[in-house]
């Protein structure tokens, strides 16, 4: 064996990683923790994270934060794991002061807060408009002071090692050698991020493929309410880029064609700090009664915060100011900004427990590549933050508690997976085929049938013909040529099992989207317009079999707020 065996490895070095890797640690002085990443931490998708974090540290209650999140889920998130979050944020924030984080300050001195979308107070901490860039900046400072974390940065993870059912970790590519090493581990946490590159406009960045569902997945692990997709209606037309929701907190307007503040007739009591959900469905129905404006990447609306002021922007939303001038070639100081909604965060994910542990005995998730669920239906903007710190800290501590009870397999043992993980890569993809499909037209396809049958809007017909055009994509896929043969920084061969990994949770996606014949929060069906609490007050557990995703439900778990209309 090449590399050392971690009594704890976690997949992903963005912010839920970073967070369980230092939990980990402080929960046992004696364990060594393991952290993959398939890019150096400080380029997790954490650091685009723009407008805040949310939690109870001002004028506000845990109980309003936590039924806050739960009508702003449509009533799908688990009660019990709504309010484990909401109580431990306030200490998770607290514990990131004092590790250094730069909390944007009022004159007092006391930590400002905004008001976010659905948010009933101001309860949004921030750090002017680049939150989760100081965010990650301060785990990871935080992380290298231990000794104990060993890094594996550029490292991409490509299989689950499994010994008498339980994990025992994972075969990993290095990028920089092209070697196939098993990482031995008693457990594996698994904070990969989501999978917004299913989709062709999404602010998400390149290396958000799904990974780490694809692989629980793989290992026989349930993905969870993999039918909720959320929009966010301010994206840059053409690139996808965030404008924060930052910028409609500090007070921006959107705008459509006739100059109207179009809310009002969608979200009448909270106009532009509506959900993002109901956001998002109120452009489409803009478009569709041709009250949108149109331009070379099609049709958008104004984010007009002109009327802030020069002085609020540049103490605010510095970034919001710097991405419109470099990206769109205008100033919002003095010009609205064109958005448009654009796929930003999977609600679905890993399905766990509230201490992050799977039904796979051995392998914990957090962050979004987990559904815990808190979420549900429709995630509020600034919870997501909070969420990697509260849940990546308990899988760091629940690993640890697990992994202390158990023993390393044989090295035999793991030698002899990774070597038939490295016959399979090379037998598919670098021993020379003649196959006759490439990466990027079967992954074009895949994000054309996403976008056309897991948009905003839904219909039964659409989305059989998404899941139809995945089956094909899939038997497609086995025919992938790649190019590059070679060993050291081959991108094309990591392009090529991405693309897999793509796949499968596309696969998950669709058919649990079909099923669900309702409409809650961003799951929106034209032919099954209302909620149905009697068939679909459920999480949806889909599990890979050979011929296609066979999809369970679970209970939601009600503790103390009982379902009712969503309105805003």
């Amino acid at each position: 064996m090449d590399v050392p065996k971690h009594d704890v490895l976690i997949v992903g070095g963005g912010g839920a990683g970073l967070r369980a890797a230092i939990a980990a640690v402080e929960a046992d002085e004696h364990i060594t923790v393991g952290v993959v990443s398939k890019v150096y931490p400080m380029r997790s998708h954490t650091v685009s994270a723009e407008g805040g974090t949310a939690a109870a540290v001002r004028e506000d209650n845990t109980d309003s934060h936590a039924y806050d999140t739960i009508k702003g889920s449509d009533f799908l998130a688990d009660q019990d794991a709504v309010e484990i979050f909401v109580k431990e944020s306030i200490d998770e924030v607290i514990q990131l002061e004092h590790w250094g984080c730069p909390w944007s300050r009022d004159p007092d001195g006391l930590m400002s807060v905004r008001t976010f979308g659905g948010m009933s107070v101001d309860r949004t901490l921030f750090c002017s408009d680049k939150t989760g860039f100081h965010m990650l900046h301060t785990l990871y400072q935080t992380a290298l002071k231990y000794d104990r974390i060993a890094w594996y940065d550029e490292w991409f993870v490509t299989s689950l090692l499994k010994d008498d059912g339980k994990i025992c970790g994972v075969t990993a590519l290095n990028v920089r050698s092209g070697a196939i090493d098993a990482i031995p581990a008693k457990a594996v946490i698994l904070c990969t991020g989501g999978a917004g590159k299913l989709f062709a406009f999404t602010t998400n960045a390149s290396i958000k493929t799904g990974d780490g569902m694809a692989l629980t997945y793989r290992a026989g692990g349930p993905l969870k309410d993999m039918e909720f997709v959320q929009y966010h209606p301010t994206g840059l037309p053409g690139t996808g880029i965030l404008i924060t929701e930052a910028s409609r907190s500090e007070g921006g307007h959107m705008i459509n064609r006739e100059g109207d503040r179009y809310l009002s007739a969608y979200t009448p009591e909270r106009m532009e700090l509506g959900p993002r959900d109901m956001l998002s469905r109120a452009f489409i129905q803009e478009m569709r009664a041709n009250r949108v404006f149109e331009g070379p990447y099609g049709e958008y609306v104004h984010l007009d915060i002109r009327h802030l002021g020069e002085e609020l922007i540049m103490e605010r939303l510095p970034f919001v100011r710097e991405l419109a001038t470099e990206y769109v070639g205008i100033d919002p100081v003095y010009e609205p900004i064109p958005v448009r909604p654009v796929v930003h965060y999977m609600m679905g994910g890993i399905h766990t427990d509230a201490n992050a542990k799977t039904p796979v005995d051995g392998l914990y998730a957090a962050g979004e590549a987990a559904c815990v669920s808190m979420n549900g239906a429709n995630r509020l903007g600034s919870n997501s933050l909070s969420e990697i710190i509260v849940f990546g800290a308990r899988s760091g501590k629940a690993a640890v508690e697990y992994a202390s009870e158990q023993e390393f397999p044989e090295a035999n043992t793991l030698s002899q997976m990774a070597q038939a993980e490295k016959k399979r890569i090379e037998e598919q993809f670098l021993k020379p085929r003649n196959g006759n499909e490439r990466v990027a037209t079967i992954r074009r396809d895949l994000q054309l049938a996403m976008e056309q049958g897991a948009g905003i809007y839904r219909t039964e017909e659409e989305m059989k013909t998404a899941c139809e055009a995945i089956r094909k994509l899939l038997k497609r896929y086995e025919q992938v040529e790649v190019d590059d043969k070679s060993s050291v920084f081959n991108t094309d061969l990591i392009a090529a099992l991405e693309l897999g990994y793509m796949l499968d949770v596309a696969e998950a996606l669709a058919h649990s989207a079909l099923l669900r014949e309702e409409s809650r929060g961003s799951h929106a069906r034209e032919d099954f317009t209302t909620r149905d609490d009697e068939r679909f007050l459920q999480h949806s557990l889909a599990y890979q079999t050979p011929e296609g995703p066979r999809i369970e439900y679970l209970p939601v778990s009600i503790t103390r707020w009982q379902p009712e209309e969503r309105k805003y």
